[in-house]
């Protein structure tokens, strides 16, 4: 017998998502692309000693699709990870208060990068992987600017405490590079490869 499951890898040019981000989900659907499936990749997103921004996001994006890959051989894998970084710093992604003033103090007055590394797994056993930079320089901010942030619980979960499609938007001055890539994904260089390979089937 033959599942949905089972159809869905077999099926050429299916497109698997392995991300829990319903912020990526939105972004794809602008695009015109629902994902076949979404399994968010279970790996160790440590960083390494001494391991750069740059690195380290493109690297957390090859693991999360070399890891769901093997269960959908015939399709495209799609994953992303996005970190904020001040210099050779990783910011950590805000799951509680304190981290988030933590990380709003340091962005405050300054500028910073937001990098997305991606990668596309394809049926023929190749991977695509690349990353993306956006620099973004927030105004200075006030104690009265984060503890609002702070208030409206949009850091929650997010890397370098903060939302650009949200209350956050008031604090960006200078933004250079891919708005897209600052919410989570690159929708100019993931838009170009779905339109090559799922095209293709492969």
């Amino acid at each position: 017998m033959t599942g949905p499951e089972t159809a869905l890898q077999n099926r050429p040019g299916a497109l698997v998502l392995a991300s829990a981000s319903p912020r990526r989900l939105e972004l794809l659907a602008q695009i015109g692309v629902t994902p076949d499936k979404v399994v968010p990749a279970n790996i160790d997103e440590t960083p390494l000693k001494g391991e750069l921004p740059k690195t380290y996001a493109e690297r957390m994006a090859k693991e999360k699709a070399a890891a769901v890959a093997p269960e959908h051989k015939n399709a495209l894998v799609l994953a992303a990870d996005t970190v904020v970084a001040c210099g050779r710093r990783i910011l950590p992604k805000a799951e509680n208060e304190p981290a988030a003033r933590q990380c709003l103090a340091l962005l405050s007055g300054r500028r910073h990068r937001v990098i997305s590394g991606i990668s596309l797994s394809l049926p023929n056993g190749r991977q695509l992987t690349k990353s993306v930079t956006t620099t973004v320089a927030f105004n200075r901010l006030s104690a009265t600017d984060i503890d609002a942030y702070i208030t409206s619980g949009e850091w929650d979960g997010k890397a370098g405490g903060y939302a650009i499609q949200g209350l956050a938007a008031t604090y960006v001055r200078f933004l250079s590079g891919s708005y897209s890539n600052v919410v989570g994904l690159p929708l100019f260089e993931v838009g170009g490869w779905l339109n090559t390979h799922l095209k293709a089937g492969s």
